[in-house]
């Protein structure tokens, strides 16, 4: 047995995981956000790094993979049920908080990278689908990689100034250009690496369906999604 999949890839800040949990929570699916993992493994990176003296980059280029994965394993590091979806816990408490800090998104591109990481995430979220769950996932590379045969495939984007403006109002502080300029370039840095790496390229599955949501404000893009979804899976 195994549940249906709708995957929604995106670059950094495009909302993919706001988006997945409201179209999840609307259509009574799980939301299981892969980046959650990755930055997971990103923040055992630094922890275990500190621990032997290492600081930021330095632990995760310096620690071998299967170092970080088993800390990872030996930290508890998994999604649990929280209701709407899947949220990450690590050492038995939730870590959604620590997984948003500014030395766990400097670096979690690197760890992204990693062949060994990917798999190990990738493990994890298949398990889910083949336990029967219906979700819905966001990522990078869900269309092209991980669930290559989804149901629905949505490739979330808006343009870089849109994502810079959300993500500095997420942190509640005032859109500024100064700030608006900065956050521009460091998405435009991230979404370079994230589109050039060798493994599991950012991109866009061929049979995706491209939304852009410069324009479109939440509920617009939830009900696009949404109105594509039903269908498929509630055909009448």
């Amino acid at each position: 047995m195994s549940g249906g999949v709708i995957a929604i890839d995106g670059p950094s800040a495009s909302g993919k995981s706001s988006t997945a949990r409201a179209v999840a929570e609307t259509l009574g699916f799980a939301h299981l956000d892969s980046g959650s993992l990755y930055r997971g493994v990103t923040l055992v990176a630094l922890r275990e790094g500190a621990r032997r003296g290492l600081r930021g980059a330095a632990a995760v280029a310096d620690l071998s993979p299967e170092v970080i994965l088993r800390s990872a394993e030996d930290r508890g590091l998994m999604l649990q049920s929280d209701g709407a979806g899947f949220a990450a816990y690590l050492e038995g408490e939730p870590a959604e908080d620590a997984l948003r800090s500014a030395d766990v998104t400097a670096n979690v591109s690197a760890v992204a990278a990693i062949p060994v990481v990917r798999e190990w995430v990738n493990t994890r979220l298949r398990a889910m689908v083949r336990a029967g769950q219906d979700v819905v996932v966001d990522g990078r590379d869900i269309g092209t990689v991980v669930f290559p045969d989804a149901d629905l495939k949505i490739f979330l984007t808006a343009s870089p100034e849109a994502r810079a403006g959300r993500r500095i109002s997420q942190r509640g502080i005032a859109v500024v250009p100064e700030h608006l300029d900065a956050e521009t370039q460091a998405l435009a840095a991230r979404d370079h690496a994230d589109s050039t790496r060798e493994v599991a390229p950012l991109r866009a599955a061929p049979d995706a369906v491209h939304l852009d949501t410069t324009r479109m404000d939440f509920s617009e893009q939830v009900r696009f999604i949404v109105d594509r979804a039903r269908p498929i899976f509630f055909p009448e």
